[in-house]
């Protein structure tokens, strides 16, 4: 008898129907609790520390955000506090995350000793708290090495759809062989999912410079202007017989392609071609065709799935940047060069969006974001490493004072400074050509001697130097660290208890945020409001006198919602006949959905 199967593909793990909770901050040390424990539910408060820099701003500098503490409990946050939600919901178009690889090293600055099960949990949980902060045409970058990259796309194709995946990027971060394991490993991975599914993103995404834009010239000072040649011939396997035949340079030299090759256009079209000046015959006019492709219209190539250290940069460059930010004494184990992220960032979003890395790490992706004039969101779970890497870093950024990674580029400029800023590199180059040409055939109206010494003027007027020149961002950013627990629970019954910290604005201002109320401040009463809902905190009992005076205080059709301490049996009441749809509720047990607190 045929059967027909039941379920559907996953990946299991101890652990997988549980929350995971931090159990000592700063460190990835975690617990399994029951999804419905507090603890898992809670929306902590954002303690703002410190503004550098213009935050407030027209450049929108002011979303650039650094968070201290655990990823899970700022994603969360942000995801519900209103304030936040606001401004950063929906918005985010690119994840990159780099999270610790469990790969059972010791690092310096990362506890990277997890054990599967829980990195696999602590994966799916920021992955599900940052959905909601996903623009719809976001993407996701994850990187990996070989630890965990197998289990992760299985747990990527659960969460966002296995036809929302995009591909593994292979990055090559070593150039030089290890002999000591079997097979030397010389790569990492990043997995690349879009929700909106591959064609919407591929109409999206930005494509990667084919050539570097030195390489166009103008040397006949086209209106069109930089342009560099291109070979018109193809492999000549699948050519039809009509992209075989002789062609006639300018200088009357027939020229045919190579063995085994093609012209890439019949005759008609190549003709044609020529009669446009589109084809381009080398400098005496006797060279194989070749197109003339324009700066201006090089859209650049499709990524691919290959990018070697050369074109990105390599474990070593990254620590050499970061030598050269903090010196010899102070390496962080785990860096990537500014040149991978540029990449990523470049690739996925364009000037003024979002960018989200919530395993900051030294703050690479920040850094690049910031310098490429996008905003960016960062959390770091280490109060250690935030202060003697990601901080300083960033400052430097906002200051323009790290002259690293992509903040400085080789530009050619003139040795004189008197030249006219109209005349350009390229100019010059094509000038000096020139000038040694006239020097071997010498010149009619001039003795040797003042020729000689003309040609020598102008060869030291126009000498090209390299220059550094920065294209760091400006704006400023602002740090903040995830706010104390509410609560406390007992492991044997699972009774929950406010926290010690559980007092006056502090606990005010978290049941603002866990009930999704935009805090009042300047208000004597009502610490939030929620459309025509008001909210009072009540650090103690709530009795009757409290709910007259929280009634007094509501505005026209206005309702509400009292959480306090203790509330006695006749302030309900009394407030359901002063203010019918008013609620009090005592906390922690009816802040909560029904059911998680015993």
């Amino acid at each position: 008898m045929k059967r027909s199967p039941k379920g559907r593909l996953e990946l299991t793990w101890m652990g997988k129907d549980s929350a995971l909770i931090p159990v000592e901050d700063g460190k990835y040390d975690y617990s399994f609790v029951d999804p419905n424990d507090p603890r898992a539910l809670e929306v902590k408060s954002i303690e703002v520390l410190e503004k550098v820099g213009e935050v407030d701003g027209p450049t929108g500098a002011n979303e650039n955000l650094l968070i201290i503490g655990d990823s899970g409990d700022a994603l969360r946050s942000l995801g519900t506090i209103p304030e936040y939600h606001n401004k950063y919901a929906g918005q985010v178009k690119l994840v990159y995350i780099d999270p610790p690889f469990n790969t059972e090293q010791a690092f310096d600055h990362y506890a990277d000793q997890l054990e599967h099960s829980i990195w696999l949990t602590m994966m799916r949980d920021r992955i599900r708290d940052f959905k909601p902060l996903l623009h719809p045409d976001a993407s996701i970058w994850v990187h990996l090495d070989d630890s965990e990259v197998h289990r992760m796309r299985v747990l990527m194709d659960e969460e966002f759809g296995t036809e929302n995946f995009i591909a593994t990027i292979v990055w090559q971060k070593k150039y030089s062989r290890d002999n000591r394991p079997a097979i030397g490993t010389v790569h990492d991975y990043i997995l690349v999912y879009a929700p909106a599914g591959p064609q919407r993103w591929k109409a999206l995404r930005n494509r990667i410079p084919r050539i570097s834009a030195a390489q166009y010239r103008n040397p006949n000072n086209d209106p069109n202007g930089p342009w560099r040649p291109v070979p018109m011939d193809v492999q000549g396997g699948h050519a039809t017989a009509s992209q075989f035949y002789d062609v006639v340079t300018p200088s009357g030299k027939i020229v045919r392609p190579a063995n085994g090759r093609a012209w890439s256009v019949t005759a008609p079209v190549m003709q044609a071609m020529r009669d446009r000046g589109e084809v381009y015959f080398g400098l005496d006019g006797s060279g194989k065709p070749n197109t003339i492709r324009y700066l201006r219209d090089d859209e650049g190539l499709v990524p691919w799935t290959w990018w070697p250290h050369e074109e990105v940069g390599n474990n070593d460059d990254a620590k050499k940047e970061i030598i050269a930010l903090f010196g010899e004494d102070q390496v962080f184990d785990t860096p990537k060069p500014e040149r991978l992220l540029e990449r990523v960032i470049r690739i996925a979003t364009n000037a003024d969006d979002l960018v989200l890395d919530c395993f900051a790490g030294s703050g690479t992706s920040a850094a690049v974001a910031h310098k490429l004039g996008r905003r960016w969101l960062t959390v770091e779970l280490s109060q250690e490493v935030a202060d003697a890497f990601t901080v300083p870093r960033l400052r430097k950024v906002q200051q323009g004072t790290d002259a690293i990674g992509i903040s400085v580029g080789e530009a050619e400029g003139f040795a004189d400074a008197d030249i006219d800023g109209r005349v350009k590199p390229d100019d010059a180059k094509a000038l000096l050509r020139a000038i040694k040409a006239v020097q071997q055939v010498g010149l009619k109206s001039l003795s040797l001697e003042e020729g000689a010494a003309l040609v020598q003027e102008l060869r030291e007027r126009l000498k090209l130097v390299s220059a550094r020149q920065s294209v760091c961002q400006d704006g400023g950013f602002t740090v903040a660290k995830m706010g104390p627990s509410m609560y406390e629970v007992d492991d044997e019954d699972g009774t929950v208890f406010l926290s010690p910290e559980a007092t006056n604005g502090a606990w005010s201002k978290a049941i603002a945020g866990q009930l999704k109320f935009t805090l009042t401040p300047d208000d004597p009463v009502f610490c939030g409001v929620r459309k025509r809902q008001r909210l009072a905190v009540i650090d103690g009992v709530a009795d009757e006198t409290i709910v007259r005076t929280v009634v007094e205080h509501l505005g026209e059709k206005e309702k509400a919602v009292i959480v306090a301490k203790g509330v006695l049996p006749e302030a309900g009441d009394l407030l359901q006949r002063l203010s019918p749809g008013s609620r009090i509720k005592k906390a922690p047990e009816d802040v909560f959905p029904k059911g998680t607190v015993n």
